[in-house]
């Protein structure tokens, strides 16, 4: 059996990865909002209360929920010679090059013993002032305050489904649009590379080290044969070019990429943002974009070197309807209100995690859309999510399936 099985967005879903949020989010500022890619400041300890609620919900629902901390931490257990290439690594890539701060720093992560809390450490990032060191011959200290972010925190880690992907039985290693989302990216690269579970077993279709920028919630598996990505934002159009060459030459079944240009907006952030599946039939979708997307289709070329690429012009409901194989239903967000649409889709109306077919998580906030799904027969799993929210993501975001049943 595969160790990575994701063959739809819609399959009884039985693994899935998680992040619990952590101290990274008491080192957001007003100062770095924008930077860090956040809106306001979550309250951590509600935060936590509702991702729980949220692994509870799923939990529920039979699903194995896994977290991402941990399987970091058991790469590193299980190989100890590699804790100091990772502690390195990261503070290279959060740009501490100078020679007394990467010592200090580097002794100062390496001294955490247990290698859970050291991950979580990296993931919090590092103060200035948690340090003790001799500042009388840098010029650097002398001229900071003497509290700072020396190493920026990870806040949007907890959206796990962004640095990388699942695609059927193998992965994308993502490379992200910001600087600091793209650090995250070394944990997924180390858990494919390193981790018992996965090391060897798993075909990676993208590497974390190409220079054009993909994002895991661009990517959509609509089956086993059809895969969708948006251009957004975050996902380039190199990348999804680099991305079709490499699982048309590989064993993958997928035969078909759509491409799907979504307006760029901070709303419609990702693919998923904009419409997401909910059952075999049905899909959730912002009225907005409607009548706005251009769609692609890519096909491997006879051969194998190039992309067959050509624009598809016709209705987003007509298009899904010939690659899912049956006639689709666009339900969309806030009713088609489009005042009740652009405020549940801020919080993430149209971002559902599909259970299984006609089961969804969604936020509790989204009250129209929820009682729309409703009335068209989906089951709804409502979470709590006033501060989950504040960082623009809902359910699928926060969540990267790792196997559903075929």
């Amino acid at each position: 059996m595969p160790v990575i099985n994701v063959p739809s967005e819609i399959a009884p879903l039985k693994m899935v990865l998680l992040h619990r949020p952590g101290k990274e989010l008491l080192n957001l500022t007003p100062e770095t909002l924008g930077e860090l890619l956040f809106d306001d400041i979550p309250f951590l300890r509600v935060a936590q209360q509702e991702h729980d609620a949220f692994a509870k919900a799923l939990q529920d629902e039979r699903v194995e929920t896994i977290y991402l901390e941990d399987l970091m931490a058991q790469v590193l257990d299980g190989h100890p010679e590699l804790r100091e290439q990772f502690i390195k690594q990261w503070l290279e890539e959060a740009n501490i090059h100078t020679k007394v701060y990467t010592k200090v720093f580097f002794d100062y992560i390496n001294d955490i013993k247990d290698n859970k809390e050291l991950v979580m450490k990296t993931v919090e990032g590092i103060n200035v002032n948690e340090v003790d060191h001799d500042v009388s011959n840098s010029l650097v200290d002398l001229v900071s305050p003497n509290s700072k972010m020396a190493v920026m925190p990870m806040p949007n880690l907890y959206f796990t489904r962004d640095n990388f992907a699942c695609i059927g039985n193998g992965v994308s290693i993502n490379k992200m649009y910001s600087v600091t989302r793209n650090r995250e990216t070394i944990y997924g690269d180390y858990i494919f590379r390193y981790h018992p579970e996965y090391a060897g077993k798993v075909e990676m279709y993208y590497d974390r080290h190409n220079p054009f920028h993909v994002e895991g919630g661009d990517i959509l598996n609509i089956n086993r044969t059809t895969l969708a990505i948006g251009i957004s934002q975050r996902t380039e159009p190199d990348a999804i070019d680099a991305l079709a060459k490499n699982i048309f030459n590989s064993n993958s079944p997928i035969e078909t990429i759509l491409a799907f240009d979504i307006p760029v907006s901070r709303a419609f952030m990702h693919l998923d943002t904009v419409f997401t599946q909910i059952d075999v039939d049905k899909f959730t979708v912002h009225p907005g974009i409607l009548g706005t997307l251009r769609v692609f289709e890519i096909k491997a070329s006879a051969n194998g070197e190039t992309l067959h690429i050509k624009e598809i012009d016709d209705t987003l409901e007509n298009i899904l309807t010939t690659y899912v194989g049956e006639k689709v239903e666009l339900i969309q967000c806030g009713g088609g209100d489009l005042i009740c649409a652009d405020r549940e889709q801020w919080n993430d109306g149209s971002n559902t995690l599909c259970v299984r077919p006609g089961t969804v998580c969604v936020y509790e906030r989204n009250e129209v859309t929820n009682r729309v799904l409703k009335e068209h027969n989906i089951n709804v799993i409502e979470i709590p999510s006033a501060e989950l929210s504040r960082g623009r993501g809902g359910p699928r975001c926060m969540s990267m399936p790792f196997y559903r049943e075929a």
